[in-house]
């Protein structure tokens, strides 16, 4: 008896929560051939789509075919003994053509399954197509903010040196210059959310939610938080791995939260405190009395006897009258 030989299986089946043209254009990719051909292979009926293998080479072709999103299984070969007699015996008729894989319907194509399509996608900065995941994202936002903010201090220096020097060309000029380079970076961080939003199986388009009021607050964590596809969806293969590099990356944005939260934490003690003292300010003026300002009636003093006389009336005998 010689080796254990092993055979891909497949009855039309998909892994959970892949479409089924998904599984068909990624099939076609993997094969290197037409849709229509790979049809064939979705009627139901079990297919062979690879034979004659040893257990860890069918292992190998099963997790390469699990990435396309079909479910497909290993079963052991039927061994048969023939005899040299036999194989001679058995020749065909003439004029009697002998059915080969090429025509049967059910044969699959000839290309080596496992090696056309490579496991992961390639990484693509500066395009509208591939798939970046959730901490990539992050980091690639992180690096594009930075050189943002430092392109961003270049040019108010040099806005301070033309507003001292008063050159209106130099100020046109550099506006001009600033507001295209602003357009190159908001081109390129659309560019770094499609490719976010292809990750996790979405339209691109969608990123115009950004632009919707109410919407667009919170969309964008939306898309920092919502988990990718962990296989081959309609926009390609999943990214590969993140590196230490984008883990460091990704991780300073905590960093960077932290700070702005400090900051306005400062600035809020630092406004509430100044309002206090402003109150209180105000508080002791108002209760403050200045003697000059209060009005005092003083009657006068009499000049002479006579006029104390006169104001001092005798009392009225009611008898007399």
């Amino acid at each position: 008896m010689g080796e254990n030989h092993f055979k891909i299986v497949f009855e039309g089946a998909l892994l959970p929560g892949v479409d089924i043209t998904t599984a068909k254009l990624n099939l076609a990719e993997l094969f290197k051939s037409d849709v229509s051909a790979i049809e064939r292979l979705f009627t139901g009926r079990p297919v062979a789509l690879k034979r004659n293998l040893s257990q860890a080479d069918a292992q190998t072709y099963l997790h390469a075919l699990s990435k396309t999103g079909i479910d497909a299984r290993i079963e052991a070969e039927t061994q048969i003994e023939l005899n040299l007699a036999d194989v001679h015996d058995h020749t065909p008729a003439s004029g009697q053509a002998a059915l080969t894989d090429s025509q049967s319907p059910y044969a699959p194509p000839r290309a080596p399954v496992g090696e056309a399509v490579a496991e992961f996608a390639t990484l693509k900065p500066f395009s509208f197509d591939g798939r970046i995941g959730r901490l990539r994202y992050l980091a690639w936002t992180l690096v594009l903010t930075a050189v943002l903010s430092a392109v961003c201090g270049v040019f108010a220096l040099v806005a301070l040196a033309l507003i001292a020097a008063d050159s209106t060309a130099g100020l046109i000029l550099g506006g001009l210059l600033a507001l295209t380079l602003f357009v190159g970076f908001a081109f390129v961080s659309i560019q770094i959310t499609v490719q976010r939003l292809h990750d996790i199986g979405w339209s691109g388009w969608l990123w115009l939610l950004n632009l919707v009021p109410f919407v667009g607050s919170f969309f964008p964590f939306v898309v920092m938080v919502v988990p990718g596809n962990e296989l081959a969806n309609r926009y390609g293969p999943p990214p590969p791995p993140n590196s230490t590099a984008v883990k460091v990356l990704s991780s300073l944005w905590l960093v960077v939260i932290a700070l702005i939260l400090v900051g306005a934490l400062a600035g809020g003690l630092s406004a509430i405190q100044e309002e206090y003292e402003n109150a209180a300010q105000s508080s002791y003026e108002s209760s403050s009395v200045i003697p000059d300002e209060i009005d005092v009636e003083v009657e006068p003093a009499p000049n002479s006897a006579d006029d104390a006389a006169e104001e001092a009336q005798p009392p009225v005998d009611s008898a007399k009258e």
